[in-house]
């Protein structure tokens, strides 16, 4: 970044005003006194190569993707990251001066901080891992958790085929089971996950019973809003420890941060408070 430059970054989507992300970067370029910007951006698919390569042209540094532009990103990159070729997605681009656009995905990674931040003598090698849903945060997730030596990952998706191409790509140590015998998989799983919308605000209700969850599971959610879900209810009701989904974001967030404008950011309380009540 140079003095006479004011450094910009954003959040690219279709929609997009209800993302948290500008909060949480506005916040810490306060924090650290950067004269940035960090600007949500509504972007149709038919219009995003367009302004991805326009972007660095008018002072960006880079950019997150969220939903339905993380696998079209990927297409548009120049340069892609192992593990963003891994999941098949990105959520963190990074502009270099030639105009380049590199792709990282930072979700497994947000994941499993926010996890190790509220638990931290959790270990994914002490069983089985039981998923709900298996859309590119669970592709995430699940490269995650391989990565972090979880001995079984069984997934339930409410297409099957869904799941199914992802114990394809990820191999043996994936287990599928039919949505209809999703409550199956929890017995003597030691971290449940939910990536699934069921139970956010606008969608379905979650209606999946968790009679077979171990009181000794840590459960986890990507949802947010709300910020405890009938899923962490549930596992909280059976006395599991449970973990809600804001701090996956702003975990995912750092690394993007500090790429772009040259500075580690750190998760705090006063951050989540700023987030929750933005």
């Amino acid at each position: 970044m140079t003095e006479n430059k004011i450094p910009l970054a954003g959040v690219i989507g279709h929609p997009i005003a209800h993302s948290k992300s500008p909060v949480l970067h506005q916040y810490w370029l306060k924090k650290h006194g950067i004269n940035g910007h960090y600007i949500p951006m509504d972007v149709a698919p038919e219009n995003l190569e367009t302004i991805l390569r326009s972007l660095p042209k008018a002072g960006f540094l880079g950019c997150n993707i969220t939903i339905p532009h993380k696998e079209s990103a990927l297409k548009i990159a120049d340069v892609i990251s192992d593990r963003a070729a891994l999941i098949g997605s990105a959520n963190t681009l990074i502009f270099s001066e030639n105009g380049k656009i590199h792709a990282d995905n930072t979700d497994g990674y947000g994941f499993i901080s926010n996890i190790r931040d509220s638990i931290p003598n959790w270990s994914a090698q002490a069983g089985p891992a039981a998923v709900l849903g298996a859309g590119g945060a669970s592709r995430a997730i699940i490269a995650a958790l391989i990565e972090s030596g979880a001995p079984e990952i069984r997934i339930a998706n409410r297409t099957r085929a869904r799941a199914d191409s992802l114990r394809a790509q990820f191999g043996a140590r994936v287990v599928v089971y039919d949505w209809a015998q999703a409550p199956n998989m929890f017995e003597g799983a030691k971290t449940a996950i939910n990536t699934t919308s069921l139970g956010m605000q606008g969608q379905p209700d979650f209606r999946v019973s968790l009679d077979a969850l171990s009181d000794t599971a840590v459960a986890t959610d990507i949802v947010y809003s709300p910020l405890k879900t009938r899923f962490l209810e549930a596992a909280e009701a059976r006395g599991c420890k449970i973990i809600d989904g804001l701090g996956m974001l702003l975990h995912q967030a750092a690394p993007g941060f500090e790429r772009w404008f040259g500075q580690r950011p750190e998760i705090t309380a006063e951050l989540r408070e700023a987030v929750l009540t933005a």
